[in-house]
């Protein structure tokens, strides 16, 4: 059985996709039977062109990105979430829907690389993915299917002091 997650950020623009291009990027690779979405609290309904550029840079494909409301994931017959997180401060403060199935919820805060002066913007959506996508694999490599929600909590929260 497929294991879903949600990455979430206010905008859907940077953070949040990097995390799932990357955790999608890493179960491919690893041929691991799970997929990650993102969403945002208000969709700026772009990608920014920063943040696809350093996925490309490392070999992802940027092909199904875009900016979605999270919104779309709160309706009945849509995948039901394992994990939601969220990876900027705004986010995790704003009321998010009950999300079908209880999925377990954790905050993974990340300064925002977008607001760097413009020179050093690709700089910091590189460090940005590269720091995603450790924890990323690092998730990946849980046994879902072998966890219950308070284990799985208790992994996510250590994966986030890592």
């Amino acid at each position: 059985m497929t294991t879903h997650v949600l990455v979430l950020c206010t905008h859907n623009s940077a953070r949040s996709v990097l995390a799932e291009a990357m955790f999608n990027h890493w179960a491919q690779t690893l041929g691991i039977d799970a997929k990650a979405f993102s969403a945002g609290a208000a969709p700026s309904g772009r990608v920014h062109p920063q943040a696809l550029a350093a996925l490309r840079a490392a070999g992802v494909d940027t092909s199904a990105l875009s900016s979605k409301s999270m919104d779309r994931f709160a309706h009945p017959g849509v995948p039901e979430m394992r994990v939601v997180i969220t990876v900027c401060d705004s986010a995790a403060a704003q009321p998010c829907p009950l999300w079908p199935g209880a999925p377990v919820r954790a905050h993974w805060s990340y300064p925002d690389p977008s607001e760097a002066p413009s020179v050093e913007q690709a700089q910091r959506f590189e460090l940005t993915r590269q720091a995603l996508a450790y924890r990323m694999l690092q998730l990946l490599q849980l046994p879902f299917d072998k966890l219950g929600n308070q284990a799985l909590q208790a992994a996510v929260r250590r994966i986030a002091e890592s």
